[in-house]
This record gives C-alpha cells, structure tokens and sequence, in this order.
C-alpha cells in the first residue's frame, strides 16, 4: 500500500463534482491539504545496530533484514485516519528500527527468541491495515523496535475438501487467500472492506468481520485451529471440531493482537464458491422500524448472506454516491440485502426474506443500489483520502450491543459525538447496521467535519467522548477494529478487574521480557 495514503495509488481518484458540491454546502470551499514526501519523512535515529543486525542476518539472510528509510516508513503505523494525518505530516516517530521477513515458523520462533534476550520490542506486521493504533509499539525501556513482516509466510498449506478446512499461513493477503482456494473451487467468504490488503493473521488475531457475516459468520467462527510462535514455545491448537478438554485456548489466541504471540498459521472452514450472487436494496420509513426487521430476520432463521442497515443520515448523504438516489422520494432508509450460494438455496433464502421483508413494510428498490454497493464497498477507504487531501476530516468508530439497548446505544453515541464536535463546522454523523446476530447487532458511525489547526487532537477528543458514551451505555468497546492502543482505556469497564488480571497473567507467563507489541490490548 501507499504509505501515507489507502491502497494502490492508481486506483485512487479525485472527488467527483457532485461530492465537492457536497462538500462546499456541508463545511464550505475545500481547502486542500499537502502530503511530504516519503524521503522527507522524519524517523528516529535507529537503536538496533550492529552488531545486532548482523546477529538478525546470520537468522534470516542479508535480504530478508530490511534497514532503508522506505522500509522503516512503510511499517510505521496503520490506516486510521491520525495514522494517516501524522504521516502525510512526515511524522515518523513510531517508525521500527529495522523491517525483519521470516521465512517460516521456525524463523519466527529464532527472532521472537533472539527479541526476549536482547530486550528488543516485536510488532507483527500483517497488511498493515490496523485503523487502533495496533502497530506502534511502547519503546519505553526497550533496546530497539522491529517489525516482524510476515509476508514471506504465503502458502496454502492444506486442503481437506472432505472435512471443509483449508490450512492457510498468516502472511496471505485476502485475495492471495482467495485465489489459492479458488484452484480448489472454494472460497472464505470472509471480505471485510479491509480485505484487499488485510493478511490471514490479522483477520484471526483482531477478530475481523467481514461484509458478508450474516452468512458466512465471523473470522473466529470460521477458525478450526491455529498455530502460534510464542517466547516461551509453539502453541498449536485445535485438534477436532468441537472439544470438551478444558477452556478453549483457541480464543486466547484469537483477538490477542500479537501480544501473546505470532499467528503463523490458521486452518479454517472453507465451503464451495457461489454459483449466485444477488443484492438488492429495501426501502423503510425509519432506522428504528429497519432495525426491528433485521432483529426479526437474525431470529428467524432465514438470514441474507449480506445485511446493511443505514440510516436517515447515510442513505440521505452517500458520500462514495452522491449521485445515485437511494431512499426514493419518501426518504427513510435503505437496507442493503445480498444471497450467496447454490441457485437452488439463493432462491429458497430469497423467496422467504422477500416474504418476511414484505410482511414488514418493507418497499423492494430493486437490484440496482444493491448490485451498485457491491460493486464498490472497497473503495470507501479511498474516498477518505480524496476528503482528507480536501481538508474534511473523516474517520469510522464501531460497536455493538443486544437488540434491547440497540436504539438506546444508538441515541447515546449520536449525542456524544454532536456534543464533542461542538461548535466546530456542521459535521455530517452517518451510521449503518452491518453484522447482525440472533441476539443484538453491530453499529458502525462515520463522522465527517472541516479539519482544525491540529486534526489529531480533534479526533481524538470527539472519539474519547463517543467511546465514554459506548462503556456508559453498556455495550462493546470494539466490535471487530480490535483494541489496540486506541481503545485500551476503556477495556477494563468492558472485561472487569479479574479480566484485566488474566490477560497480565497471560502476557507475563507467554512473554516474560514484554517485548510482544508492548502497549497495545493489554491494559
């Protein structure tokens, strides 16, 4: 990826003349905004030198320890949008000393073993994609700072088509993954809007979640066992598809964020590729009565591969298109519906949503805004960017909560995200429903505003604000961005005391030198 920026620069495009109109009415003319150039970036005077870096060559091979200025760059940091705004600053304080490529676990085990004895702190480094603050380790009381590159570990290990699992390595990116299955007529159906660039690794250890969870489930619903190198030792875990031999360890692991060791490998439940793909797009009058309707799909068992709720606000405003008329002149909201499968089942869960969809006063809209969200639901990350370069400030935070206190939650964050903002320029607040659950849903807000003298500063008091407002109103910190360093604060009123004590317990017994993402998930 571009290092200060989402992606590959060429797919990248200006804002349409329909959005700076869009723009101008909402925060007045774009002022835009300059970038350094990646040359010009400041980084810090490295600390792991020789003859360290030798002893890491004699580990790896000369070519596999990367200590240029690009390199160092390009794993400083993630993809939020302070991330963003401290890089096209030339802020590269948090920059690694050096960029290390395993070529395998055992190579992951030789530099996790060499980190512990020389005290130098470990940031696994997948697709880069972390939008917490995942990837920027404490340096405090630590000898040096490495990034630990997993991109060399990138094969399909196994495919036991019988028993529905593939064994794939943590570094694959999710279209490698795909590709590789795909030889096998197979598929993950895992496709967060992160996934043309997020790895294997991070899916399992932030507990992603991707587009098509309603039918497909969660990345930790889909992992059968995983192997980890941690200091101390290997941890391979999972041994059949269900087991009463103890706690399972497997969701230690998963969600752990590199602090309690590196994915290497994750075997997973794979099903054949859709011969159908359908979406099409519901009408309803309010956020709340769509909302019920989704309660009412999740608990009847007849679920659309894909379901996204929006409300008022985003189906009115659709900042990635503007053009396209999506709630019909009645206004209201628009539920994006969408069937994956055999032809035969495509219909079956069709024909009874439609049924159920109908029965609720849901208004059909057709396939068009539906086949229209498909077709673009990866690029929204490049339209950030495009607003960034504008002077409008925009950024995503997400949550979730039980069907009861959905509304409720709702209304909370709404409230605290208009009073952090104050009285800074009208500020477009947008929201949509897009993992739902038998017992309660997710939901995702985009805060869009003029950017201050000092953007970061400006984020980070309206997030405090709205992330008080989550943990106030009993619901989740996170539902699958992950904690980070960003939502650490607030972990221990979700987990409790006890539960901040385990995860230390666990942190000291599987890294006794700290040097695993140091900072990041444990409070």
């Amino acid at each position: 990826m571009h290092w200060a920026r989402w992606g590959d620069p060429t797919e990248a495009s200006a804002l349409s003349a329909a959005t700076l109109g869009l723009v101008g009415a909402a925060f007045g003319p774009a002022e835009p905004c300059g970038t350094t150039q990646l040359a010009d970036v400041r980084v810090p005077v490295p600390r792991v030198q020789e003859p360290l870096l030798s002893e890491l060559r004699d580990l790896l091979g000369d070519e596999h320890v990367l200590t240029d200025h690009a390199a160092r760059v390009r794993h400083t940091r993630g993809k939020s949008t302070t991330d963003l705004l401290k890089m096209r600053a030339g802020d590269g304080c948090d920059a690694p000393d050096a960029v290390v490529e395993p070529a395998d676990h055992d190579q992951v085990s030789a530099v996790l073993e060499w980190c512990s004895r020389q005290r130098v702190a470990l940031v696994p480094f997948g697709g880069g994609t972390s939008v917490v603050d995942g990837l920027t380790a404490r340096r405090d009381d630590y000898a040096g700072v490495l990034a630990l590159d997993l991109c060399r570990l990138n094969s399909l290990v196994h495919v036991d088509v019988v028993s529905g699992t593939a064994t794939l390595e943590a570094g694959l990116l999710g279209p490698e993954a795909e590709a590789l299955l795909s030889r096998h007529g197979l598929t993950l159906g895992h496709f967060p809007q992160s996934f043309e660039y997020a790895s294997i690794g991070g899916f399992a250890a932030t507990r992603s979640s991707g587009q098509a969870s309603a039918g497909y489930g969660r990345f930790d619903d889909l992992v059968v066992a995983v192997k980890v190198a941690t200091p101390i030792g290997t941890l391979a875990l999972g041994s059949a598809p269900a087991s009463a031999a103890g706690p399972d360890l497997r969701q230690l692991v998963i969600g752990s964020e590199g602090a309690f060791g590196v994915i290497t490998s994750v075997t997973v439940r794979v099903r054949k590729q859709p011969e159908v793909k359908v979406y099409e797009a519901w009408g309803f009058s309010t956020f709340r009565a769509g909302a019920e309707v989704l309660r009412q799909l999740a608990q009847s068992g007849t679920t659309p591969t894909v379901l996204r709720l929006s409300d008022e606000a985003e189906t009115a405003v659709d900042l990635s298109q503007p053009d396209l008329v999506r709630g019909g002149p009645a206004g209201g909201c628009v539920l994006m519906t969408g069937y994956e499968g055999g032809g035969r089942e495509v219909r079956a869960t069709r024909d009874r949503s439609t049924a159920l969809l109908t029965e609720l006063g849901g208004a059909p809209l057709g396939e068009a805004p539906g086949s229209a969200w498909a077709a673009g639901r990866f690029q929204a990350p490049y339209l950030r960017d495009s607003l960034l370069d504008a002077g409008v400030l925009v950024e995503t935070l997400e949550t979730a909560t039980s069907w009861s206190n959905l509304m409720t939650l709702y209304d909370a964050v709404r409230s605290a995200l208009t009073a952090a903002l104050g009285d800074q320029s009208p500020a477009i607040l947008l929201c949509h429903v897009s993992h739902v659950y038998p017992t309660g849903a997710s939901l995702y807000f985009t805060v869009a505003t003029k950017q201050r003298e000092n953007p970061v500063q400006q984020w980070a008091t309206v997030k405090a604000q709205a992330c008080d407002a989550i943990a106030a109103a009993g619901a989740t910190i996170t539902h699958h961005h992950g904690v980070g360093r960003v939502h650490r604060p607030w972990l221990e009123a979700e987990i409790g005391p006890v539960g901040v004590e385990i995860l230390r317990a666990v942190k000291q017994r599987l890294d006794p030198a700290g040097v695993l993402n140091p900072g990041v998930l444990v409070p």
